[in-house]
């Protein structure tokens, strides 16, 4: 019986670790394999972020037609995204988990030759001279506006513009079975990145990291248990505390599963059965934020970009937080669906604000039960934002009367 992915991994961080510290300085030469691996993601990202997005912009039908539901599910999706990383911001700002890691003089002697990007240059990547050229260069803000501009133009042409629709749909579907591919050797690079950075630090990193999880936690709580109840109270008029006896089973589905999509199913039912939200929003409401809303992804992304920053000694500024919020929100919407999305649209983020993707080899390390959780919040908020939008329609929902199917069609 072959293992699941995430099980592969474990074992390769287990075993990485235990090699680390047996072979120490030597297991320098491990890190070409982890090399290997990093450079096969950064190979990716480009056609990655173009195929997906333009895509997923495509499949919402014309933009112009979304209408009065589409609108308000739009700004709510896109408003949790930003509140959660703007927590996720606060939090790694003040808790500081990287600060204090040595990442050794190899590492700071490249940091010291790498440029940071000023608030000037960003601002100009985002809006490309030559497209062509910004994906030459690994400009990822200037894919990603690109990437939705023509997702959108694709989008509202319509019938003239199908052989493009085609196209794209077909290339990223390509691109998922590349990925896909590349994902099947991450236990090996990441048994190479975990045994070089055991064997060159030691067991010193292992504090950082208990204190980074304790960042992404406790952002994903506070966007949890008090931002989206919040949201819930004041535009869905629902009890946070009966909603979550409401979507209990589909929430603890996704932290078992890992899986948005796995969990849509279960997420429908409960919604509909017991909350009372029509078909007619929770059929078009929840498979879209299956889809785009990624809010503990993002905050995970986000915490993750800056706790490298610190580790490796590089001081970001407010307009350069401001890119990761940025790009942590778009990179979540933009290649949710695509296998390891966490750790592919990490790079993205991380590319975005120049920051090494090496750093990436420390947090793998306590990914797996912090993917459980950022997928569990992913689809409260999903939950929350179907019931919010049913209710600013008009609604009746189940929020006092249990047993009233009131609002379903």
């Amino acid at each position: 019986m072959r293992l699941k992915v995430h099980t592969q991994i474990l074992i390769a961080i287990v075993s990485g670790t235990m090699v680390g510290l047996a072979l120490g300085e030597k297991a320098v030469h491990l890190k070409v394999a982890g090399d290997i691996f990093i450079r096969l993601l950064k190979m990716i990202i480009i056609p990655l972020i173009l195929a997906s997005m333009v895509a997923g912009i495509v499949s919402l039908g014309d933009i112009r037609r979304l209408g009065r539901i589409g609108l308000k599910t739009f700004i709510y999706y896109t408003a949790t995204t930003l509140l959660a990383v703007g927590v996720g911001l606060v939090l790694v700002n003040v808790m500081k988990p990287g600060v204090g890691v040595d990442m050794g003089a190899e590492a700071a002697v490249d940091m010291a030759d790498r440029e940071t990007p000023s608030i000037i240059s960003i601002i100009e990547d985002i809006i490309p001279e030559n497209v062509f050229a910004g994906m030459a260069e690994n400009k990822v803000l200037s894919v990603i506006f690109f990437s939705l501009l023509l997702g959108i133009a694709i989008s509202s042409t319509g019938e003239k513009a199908r052989p493009l629709t085609a196209f794209f749909e077909s290339l990223n579907t390509v691109m998922m079975k590349v990925t896909d591919w590349i994902m099947r050797l991450a236990p090996v690079g990441v048994f190479a990145l975990i045994a070089y950075t055991i064997g060159t630090m030691g067991l010193s990193v292992v504090k950082p990291l208990a204190v980074y999880m304790v960042t992404v936690v406790l952002g994903l709580g506070i966007h949890a248990f008090v931002t989206l109840p919040v949201l819930l109270i004041l535009f869905g008029k629902y009890s946070p505390f009966k909603f979550i006896k409401d979507m209990f089973s589909a929430v603890a589905t996704a932290f078992s599963t890992a899986s948005s999509a796995a969990t849509l199913p279960i997420t429908m039912e409960c919604l509909r059965e017991n909350t009372g939200v029509s078909n007619k929003v929770a059929s078009f409401v929840l498979p879209l934020g299956a889809t785009v809303n990624m809010d503990g992804t993002a905050l995970y992304e986000a915490v993750a970009a800056m706790f490298i920053a610190q580790a490796y000694g590089i001081s970001l500024s407010i307009g350069q937080q401001l890119v990761i919020m940025l790009t942590a929100t778009l990179a979540s919407i933009g290649a949710a669906a695509i296998p390891g999305a966490g750790l592919v649209t990490m790079v993205i983020v991380l590319r975005a604000v120049n920051l090494p993707l090496e750093g990436i080899g420390m947090i793998l390390a306590v990914d797996r039960i912090l993917d459980m959780l950022r997928t569990a919040v992913n689809v409260w908020g999903d939950a929350c934002g179907t019931a919010v939008v049913a209710r600013l329609e008009g609604e009746e929902l189940n929020d006092k009367a249990p047993n009233n199917q009131t609002g379903k069609n």
